[in-house]
């Protein structure tokens, strides 16, 4: 229930279906639109990666320090100083140590609640044992472009094949292919860390793709021209009957004892926003930070507001004054509306 309310809020089965069959109506109120059926918006010519560099630069230019390719491996709050002890260390195992008065974690939040020091109760990391995710892996075939599908991502539904979306990277931006003869399809498998998909090698998972595209039909064997691998744990926090339950008890005990740690992001709050959500997360929380106080509620965040995009007029139209994108009300004005 808390999936279908953020995914597909304000939509019918009668809207979808006018919706398919019949021209859309140009409104001047894009509060009206149904955000799950727009049909425009912004993105990156070379992908997302550009607006990460880009934040990486800014960071740098600033006088920050990105690492890279390190894993935080504990975090000691100390109480007396009034300052957190972060430990990290690099592929070699080498260890470092950052202090800070805040930090802010997107990690995964059954692992952050067993790396933080004072430990949690034990009630509160049975609860974050309980935590479960769904893996992921894409496996990107590079062929031949026989122009078969024009959208951005389809979702496969024939019980024959195990991919479960297609997604087509040069309709999302033809400079994401830089040969025009050439296209680059994107076969995701949605799975487990450990099982028979995840644990095959690349070499067999890129067989596989190719096969299964030929079968439902948008290739022929000799397309396919080159293919690579990329697996991505963790992706999608599981909604069980119980995470609700547990993701309050492991937050409460957080806030009470470490009002200086904030959760962000998908894995940080195991909350399924999306990317935009996500990164509001942050960005609201670096405001509470500044202001020295709790301004926004980020757990909020993609439940009063709308969901998705709103087009490329209705992007222009939604940034207003703050420049900030489905923003939930100020916790003092809600507060003094009552």
């Amino acid at each position: 229930a808390d999936w279908a309310a953020q995914r597909i809020k304000g939509l019918s089965l009668k809207t979808a279906i006018l919706n398919a069959l019949r021209p859309r109506k140009k409104t001047k109120d894009k509060g009206q639109i149904i955000k799950t059926l727009i049909d425009s918006f912004r993105y990156p010519r070379k992908g997302p990666g550009m607006m990460w560099e880009a934040c990486a630069d800014k960071i740098r230019a600033m006088g920050g320090v990105i690492e890279m390719g390190k894993k935080v491996v504990g975090c000691r709050w100390e109480e007396e100083a009034g300052l957190w002890i972060v430990t990290y260390e690099d592929q070699r195992k080498a260890r470092f140590q950052v202090q800070a008065r805040h930090v802010i974690s997107s990690a995964p939040l059954r692992q952050l609640a067993h790396g933080l020091r004072p430990a949690l109760s034990e009630n509160a990391l049975r609860a974050a044992d309980a935590l479960k995710y769904r893996d992921f892996l894409t496996v990107m075939l590079i062929l031949k472009d026989r122009q078969l599908f024009d959208d951005n991502w389809i979702y496969i539904h024939d019980p024959s094949v195990k991919v479960g979306r297609i997604q087509n990277f040069k309709s999302w931006s033809p400079e994401m292919v830089p040969d025009p003869s050439l296209c680059c399809y994107g076969l995701e498998y949605f799975c487990f860390e450990g099982d028979g998909l995840w644990s095959s090698s690349d070499a067999a998972l890129i067989e596989k793709a190719k096969e299964e595209l030929v079968k439902i039909g948008l290739a022929k064997p000799e397309d396919v021209l080159d293919g690579c691998v990329v697996r991505q744990p963790k992706a999608y926090p599981v909604y069980d009957d119980r995470y609700a339950e547990n993701v309050a008890m492991i937050r409460t005990e957080i806030e009470k004892r470490f009002p200086t740690l904030h959760l962000v992001g998908r894995n940080g709050m195991h909350k399924y926003n999306n990317q935009d959500h996500a990164m509001m997360t942050a960005m609201l929380c670096v405001r509470n930070i500044l202001a020295e106080r709790k301004i926004y509620d980020l757990w909020q965040v993609n439940q009063d507001a709308e969901y998705h995009e709103a087009g490329t007029a209705g992007a222009q139209h939604e940034v207003g004054a703050t420049g900030l994108r489905l923003v939930p009300t100020r916790i003092q004005e809600a507060a003094a509306s009552r």
